[in-house]
């Protein structure tokens, strides 16, 4: 099972970018900070909601050094012929995979194997490759990019700032906290 600080598995896979089929591997992942963003199938309900609010927040996550890749059990092919016919899907211009053989989703501990579908499961991934965020949701449960984000900014406060911490609804630029003896019993 998949879990925080833990590593990401090898994997390769034909994706679709900017209008061209593109190889994608985990090397793609390391050396700037990554969303895998698995989804359970194209020419879906929840879903192109879900990828639509990531595709109109696309600029922000680039501005925080996040690059955004959304997966599926589909063909690189589908997620093209999603693209051209979708106005939703249509706005994104981050990486979407195609995982035909379920090898990503079953590296990530996401695959309903019976249905060979993801579950809707986010991922943060950080500069070393390691997971710094898991979020799973029910597959009518859909996620939000802003709560996302805000998530983000939180993973890289701390990971830039060690021996601080981000309390619940933390914002950047609010306070931290320095987690000490002198706190015990007094938050």
């Amino acid at each position: 099972m998949v879990t925080i600080n833990s590593s990401i598995k090898p994997f390769s896979a034909d994706a679709f970018h900017n209008g061209k089929f593109v190889k994608v591997s985990d090397a793609d992942l390391k050396g700037k900070w990554s969303v895998v963003f698995f989804y359970p199938a194209d020419f879906t309900f929840v879903c192109p909601t879900e990828l639509e609010d990531l595709a109109e927040n696309y600029a922000t996550f680039q501005k925080l050094g996040v690059e955004i890749y959304s997966v599926s059990t589909d063909k690189h092919f589908t997620h093209k012929a999603w693209h051209d016919t979708s106005p939703a899907i249509g706005k994104i211009q981050y990486v979407m995979v195609g995982d035909p053989t379920a090898e990503i989703a079953r590296n990530f501990g996401v695959l309903i194997e019976e249905a060979g579908l993801a579950n809707r499961g986010t991922f943060l991934i950080d500069p070393e490759g390691k997971i710094q965020y898991i979020e799973i949701t029910a597959g009518g449960v859909g996620r939000s990019a802003t709560e996302l984000l805000e998530k983000i900014q939180s993973a890289q406060y701390v990971a830039s700032h060690p021996g601080e911490v981000c309390p619940a609804k933390w914002k950047e630029g609010s306070e931290t906290l320095k987690p000490s003896l002198d706190l015990v019993g007094k938050i």
